[in-house]
C-alpha cells in the first residue's frame, strides 16, 4: 500500500509539474501575442497619426494665405495699405485695357478682303457700311479713308494717316497709370523700409542698447514693406508687358491695313 502511494504521489508531483510548464508556456505565448499586439496596435496608431499629421493642400494653402495676411500686418499697416492699393489700382487699368485690346484685335486681312470685294463692284456705301459696322482701330481708319473715296488719293492717304495717329493714341490710353503704380509700389516699400529704420535706431536709443532684440522690430517693418513693394511691381510689369505686346501687334495691323487700303483706292482711281 506504502508502494501504491508513493507511485500515487510521485504521479500526482509529475503531472502537477507538467500542468505548471504548460501554463507558464501558455502565459509566454499569451504575454508574446499581447506584445505583437500592442506593437502592431502602435504601428497602427502611429500610422494613424502620421496620417492625420501629413497636410493637405487645402491645409498648407489655408497656411500660406494666413502667413501672407499676417506679413501684411506686421510690415507696418499704413504702407502696407498703400502697396496694395497701388495694386489694386494698377490691376483694374491692366484688365481695363486688357480687354479694350482685345476687342480691338480683329481679323483684318478679312475685313479688308469684303471691303476690296465691295470696291471692286463699285459698292462704296456697301464698304463703307462693312467698315462702319465692324469694331476696332482698323476698321475705323478704313470708314474714314472710304469717306473720302472720290477726293482722291493724297486726302485719303492724309486722312487715314491723322486717324490712325488718333487711334494709337486711344490704344496707348491709360498705360501711363499703369507705369505710375510700377514705379509707386517699389517707392512705396522703400520708404517703409526707411521708416522701419528710423524705428530701430530709436528702439536703440530708448533701450541704450544695440541687442538684436531691440533691432529686430524696426528690421523686420523695413525688410516686410520692401518684399511686398517689389512684388507688387513685378506683377504689374508683366501686365503692362502683354499690354505693349497688344498694342505693337495692333499697330501694325493699322500699318497694314493702311497700305492695303491705299492700294485699294489706287485701284478703284484707275477704273475710273
Amino acid at each position: 500500500m506504502k508502494k501504491v502511494f508513493a507511485i500515487i504521489a510521485l504521479m500526482g508531483v509529475f503531472t502537477f509539474g507538467m500542468t505548471q510548464s504548460v501554463f507558464a508556456q501558455d502565459e509566454t505565448s499569451v504575454d508574446s501575442a499581447a506584445v505583437q499586439v500592442d506593437s502592431a496596435a502602435v504601428d497602427s496608431a502611429a500610422a494613424e497619426t502620421e496620417e492625420v499629421a501629413a497636410p493637405t493642400p487645402e491645409v498648407e494653402e489655408a497656411g500660406m494665405y494666413k502667413n501672407i495676411k499676417t506679413k501684411f500686418i506686421e510690415g507696418s499697416a499704413g504702407f502696407m495699405a498703400l502697396v496694395a492699393v497701388a495694386l489694386i489700382l494698377g490691376l483694374a487699368f491692366c484688365i481695363e485695357r486688357i480687354i479694350y485690346l482685345s476687342l480691338a484685335d480683329v481679323n483684318t486681312k478679312k475685313l479688308l478682303e469684303g471691303i476690296e470685294e465691295k470696291v471692286n463692284r463699285g459698292d462704296i456705301e456697301g464698304a463703307k457700311a462693312l467698315a462702319r459696322d465692324e469694331r476696332g482701330p482698323v476698321a475705323s481708319i478704313a470708314y474714314q479713308g472710304l469717306m473720302r473715296i472720290d477726293q482722291g488719293l493724297d486726302v485719303v492717304e492724309r486722312s487715314v494717316v491723322s486717324y490712325g495717329a488718333v487711334q494709337s493714341s486711344y490704344l496707348e490710353k491709360g498705360c501711363s497709370w499703369i507705369t505710375l503704380f510700377i514705379a509707386m509700389a517699389p517707392s512705396l516699400g522703400f520708404l517703409g523700409t526707411v521708416i522701419g529704420m528710423v524705428q530701430a535706431f530709436d528702439d536703440i536709443q530708448r533701450a541704450g542698447d544695440i541687442s538684436p532684440t531691440v533691432v529686430a522690430g524696426g528690421m523686420k517693418v523695413a525688410l516686410i514693406t520692401t518684399i511686398f513693394g517689389i512684388v507688387v511691381a513685378l506683377i504689374l510689369q508683366v501686365f503692362y508687358n502683354y499690354i505693349l505686346a497688344k498694342i505693337e501687334g495692333i499697330t501694325s495691323k493699322m500699318e497694314d491695313a493702311t497700305i492695303s487700303l491705299l492700294d485699294i483706292v489706287s485701284k478703284y482711281e484707275a477704273k475710273k
